[in-house]
């Protein structure tokens, strides 16, 4: 135990985590969340003006997938090392990694460059995140870590309440490249912040030891879901390649989740499996709703955005909601109302595409309001998905299981968008809508998700 949990934990009761103990530490960390949701509300907005610009549409899904399969990576990578020597190194190395996938998409001469600054994203952002929770193990009593977690959670919602506008705004005056670059300084501000704690923390030590073999699994999942997105963008023998890329991906989480994951066996495999195709299905969604709402409606960025924002909102309350209910509704069946809420909106939206293509004048309510939707189910039933992981787990297996279902939330959502990708091509040159693809797709995903939300009891 370091010395600033030891001399807390008797002032616990008095101490809160705005405290003068403990306040630059709970703004810093607050801070480097909120960044990290910044950036994936702001990109949202900005990507379709982006792949404009650097005539990228045929990467749009990849900058999606890239942060998210190689956050992966990072998450696995900086928990072994926070176990083995303690969480002050993987801290300050996912932040300069962040930093540097931010600089390096806010400079990109082209998208395949844009891409690669957001794998570095991907590897600072996941390790980010884990050496972070480890850091509040170390520096706050038990008595105050529901309350900085809570915290957490306020800092993904109040990006989801202004980051679109803000990047709508900064992209229109300045440029979107400053939606990434702009973050840096503010990156560094919050390492000001923390950096009084991590010096404080005593060596770590002897910590415990993951088989190298789970990261090496994790780096091969990446690598073939980013690998399935490049060569599915192509036609030709390039599909051969993307075929294996795919096989090799299901075969890494194979290794990294819980037998029985991949075919929705009962229990904590469905539950496992559930959280990744609510990713699956919902961020791929997201991913082209500002694209199509721009598109298909002549939308602005801004007004977009809105959908966004709303969401944000919507997921928040739903999530409050469920928690209300507590245990007056099983874990089985809010994860299941929530995935059918999904999937509802996200059929509602793939008819409000259809009815535009076919030459309706819809209104962009409805597409927002089908997306809004969706966001509610998800505020739902995401929650309820960790809560019933940690129902069927022991102290053997807290920490593995906690792993793999953020692993199955990452690599669905990556998996999801590199095929979307990969369909949104294929229908360009068949001569198909793509948008229709797209959300054809998300709409089987989220059939397959309300058929293993049903699975779910132990």
């Amino acid at each position: 135990m370091s010395s600033a949990t030891s001399s807390s934990a008797t002032n616990g009761r008095r101490d809160g985590i705005l405290s003068p103990a403990y306040l630059a530490t709970t703004v810093g960390m607050f801070g480097l969340i909120g960044f990290v949701a910044f950036e994936a509300m702001a990109v949202t907005t900005v990507m379709p003006s982006v792949a404009r610009d650097l005539d990228g549409f045929r990467l749009y899904a990849l900058a999606f997938a890239a942060p998210l399969a190689s956050g992966v990576v990072g998450m696995v990578g900086a928990g072994m090392w926070s176990d083995r020597a303690g969480p002050r190194a993987p801290l300050l190395i996912s932040m300069v990694l962040f930093s540097l996938g931010l600089l390096t998409c806010g400079t990109a001469p082209s998208m395949e460059v844009l891409i690669a600054g957001r794998v570095l994203q991907g590897l600072g952002g996941g390790a980010l995140v884990v050496a972070l929770y480890v850091v509040v193990g170390l520096v706050y009593p038990s008595l105050l870590q529901p309350a900085i977690f809570a915290s957490f959670a306020a800092a993904w919602v109040l990006p989801a309440l202004f980051g679109p506008g803000l990047a709508a705004v900064v992209a229109s005056a300045f440029g979107w490249r400053w939606v990434f670059t702009g973050t840096i300084l503010l990156v560094l501000v919050a390492l000001m912040l923390i950096a009084p704690a991590l010096r404080r923390m005593k060596p770590h030590p002897q910590g415990t030891t993951t088989p190298l073999s789970r990261l090496g699994w994790a780096c091969v999942a990446a690598v073939a879901v980013l690998a399935l997105a490049l060569l599915g963008a192509d036609s030709g023998l390039a599909w051969g390649g993307a075929v294996g890329a795919l096989l090799l991906v299901f075969l890494a989480l194979a290794r990294l989740l819980p037998a029985g994951t991949l075919t929705g066996g009962r229990g904590l495999p469905a539950v496992v499996a559930t959280r990744g195709l609510l990713s699956a299905g919902f961020f791929c969604a997201e991913a082209y709703i500002v694209f199509v709402l721009q598109d298909r409606w002549d939308l602005s960025v801004g007004q977009a955005g809105v959908a966004l924002t709303l969401v944000g909102l919507v997921w928040a309350l739903s999530s409050q909601v469920q928690s209300r209910l507590g245990t007056r509704i099983t874990h089985e069946r809010a994860m299941h109302a929530g995935t059918t809420v999904v999937l509802v909106g996200i059929v509602t939206l793939f008819v409000a595409v259809a009815f535009q293509v076919a030459g309706s004048e819809l209104s962009a309510v409805l597409p927002i309001a089908a997306y809004v939707l969706a966001g509610a189910g998800m505020g739902f039933a995401y929650p309820r998905t960790s809560v019933a992981m940690l129902a069927e787990s022991t102290d053997r297996d807290r920490g593995l299981n906690s792993s793999a279902l953020s692993v199955a939330d990452s690599l669905g959502a990556a998996l999801a968008l590199s095929v979307a990708g990969v369909a949104f091509a294929a229908a360009e040159r068949g001569g198909i809508d793509p948008f229709l693809a797209v959300y054809a797709f998300t709409c089987a995903i989220g059939v397959v998700g309300v058929l293993i939300a049903g699975r779910t009891r132990p």
